[in-house]
C-alpha cells in the first residue's frame, strides 16, 4: 500500500480598493497557475505547514483563518491529500521569483476561476469565496 502524501496550503486573501483578491502562483515546472501549497515536513502540523508554504511560495506573511477544505488526488500511484485554510495577508509581500514559483498575482475570484487549471483548486475557491466567509 502506498503512503499518503500529505500537503497543506492556503487561500491568501487581501483587500484592494474595497475588492477581495486572492493570490495565485505560477509554477514553471508544470507551467500552471495554482493555489500555494506544499508537502508537510516530518513532524510538522498541518496549519504550520500551510503558513510555511504560503511564506515560501509567495513571500507573504499570513494569519490563519477558517478551514477552507480538503482535496485528494493521485500522484502517480500514490494518493495525495491537501488541506487548505483561508488566510489573511499581514503587511507586504516580499515575493522573489524562484525555480519553484516564478510569478505571484493578485486577482478577483472571478479571474482566479478562469486562470486556475485544476478543478480541485477551483472547487476550494468556490466554496471559500462565498459572501461573509
Amino acid at each position: 500500500m502506498s503512503k499518503v502524501i500529505q500537503a497543506a496550503g492556503g487561500l491568501l486573501w487581501r483587500e484592494s480598493d474595497g475588492a477581495k483578491q486572492i493570490a495565485l502562483i505560477h509554477r514553471p515546472r508544470y507551467n500552471d497557475w495554482a493555489l500555494p501549497k506544499g508537502k508537510l515536513e516530518k513532524g510538522e502540523e498541518w496549519e504550520t505547514a500551510a503558513l510555511r508554504e504560503i511564506e515560501e511560495e509567495t513571500g507573504c506573511k499570513a494569519q490563519l483563518g477558517s478551514f477552507a477544505g480538503a482535496v485528494s488526488y493521485n500522484v502517480g500511484d500514490r494518493p495525495k491529500v491537501v488541506l487548505f485554510w483561508n488566510m489573511v495577508l499581514i503587511g507586504d509581500c516580499k515575493f522573489v521569483p524562484s525555480e519553484e514559483v516564478d510569478q505571484l498575482i493578485w486577482v478577483s475570484v472571478e479571474k482566479a476561476l478562469e486562470i486556475l487549471q485544476y478543478p480541485s483548486d477551483k472547487n476550494i475557491l468556490r466554496s471559500s469565496a462565498q459572501p461573509d466567509s
